[in-house]
């Protein structure tokens, strides 16, 4: 045993399993190596590590113009993502990845998280406070805990609508945004590699390219965006909304928990397929790569269009 929950992302759920006579030795040994090398080939990807456009976003050095030439382009990646996700939704394997799956989704929709702990989330403070609202969400809006089932809906808790906020203080509306019209090609091709790898029919695939999604959603990059909006907010744009942004930061590490917790229970499945799994995960890490290499790209030749 002490060999085979050495490894640091061993998590005691795995380790009670071992206690509990459901995994042996060898199998936990076998999962462990199998964690290594997700670390050493996935969560060292270049993307998840050295983000060039993220850093430089950071310091809240963005023009008007680059500003909304990001937030366009975005918006199409978070819009069209919805088709990705539904296709997670029909091609899951069993009834619980189905209901995984539509966490997110239906999240993404406008379903507010319902906590299930019992505790309530703090009431609205007010329109004297809706700055603080902005930066660490609208109670009556978002929450970043508990689940869609029992939560209610309500069309401004849609992510769009938050991004809709953002473009707003940018001269962008309704009609500027999230449509495939909007993408350019960088974009597009992230989108159409986030249904064909994050929404496969192969479920052995999906899995690695969700897990890659999470874990690189949750590497920091929500950080420094948040940062350099915060820093434009208070320097020149004070009627930018950035909730979005706040949100999502605060929220990636939980969606990248499910995700260890779904691969603990896949990794032991028999039809696990190791080899498919990194494919996913690697393909969808390159296409999100291009996506910020293309707006890095972008920024350098002064492309705001």
């Amino acid at each position: 045993m002490a060999t085979a929950t050495h490894h640091g992302l061993i998590s005691p759920r795995i380790e009670e399993r071992l206690r509990s006579g459901e995994l042996t030795d060898g199998q936990v040994e076998a999962f462990g190596e199998f964690l290594d090398r997700v670390e050493r080939d996935l969560l060292h990807h270049r993307i998840i590590t050295d983000n060039a456009y993220t850093r430089w976003f950071r310091d809240g050095r963005a023009t008007d113009a680059e500003l909304a030439h990001f937030v366009r382009q975005f918006s199409v990646f978070s819009n069209q993502f919805l088709v990705a996700a539904l296709l997670r939704v029909i091609n899951a394997p069993t009834l619980h990845q189905a209901r995984a799956a539509k966490e997110i989704l239906m999240n993404e929709l406008g379903v507010i998280y319902r906590r299930t702990d019992g505790q309530q989330a703090a009431p609205a403070r007010g329109d004297a406070d809706e700055d603080a609202k902005d930066r660490e969400g609208d109670p009556d809006l978002v929450s970043t805990e508990g689940t869609v089932d029992g939560g209610l809906f309500r069309f401004r808790a849609a992510h769009f609508e938050w991004l809709l906020a953002v473009g707003e203080a940018l001269g962008l509306g309704f009609d500027d945004m999230g449509k495939r019209r909007h993408g350019r090609d960088y974009t597009l091709h992230f989108c159409d590699e986030l249904q064909r790898l994050y929404g496969s029919e192969d479920d052995r695939i999906a899995e690695g390219a969700s897990f890659a999604v999470e874990n690189w959603a949750a590497a920091g990059f929500w950080q420094e965006l948040e940062d350099g909006l915060l820093h434009i907010k208070s320097t020149r744009l004070p009627r930018l909304k950035v909730a979005f942004f706040t949100w999502h930061n605060r929220v990636e590490a939980q969606h990248a928990g499910h995700t260890m917790e779904e691969l603990e229970t896949v990794f032991f499945d028999p039809r696990f397929d190791e080899g498919k799994f990194f494919q996913g995960a690697r393909e969808v890490l390159d296409a999100i790569a291009g996506f910020w290499d293309g707006l890095e790209y972008d920024r350098r030749s002064g492309v705001t269009g």
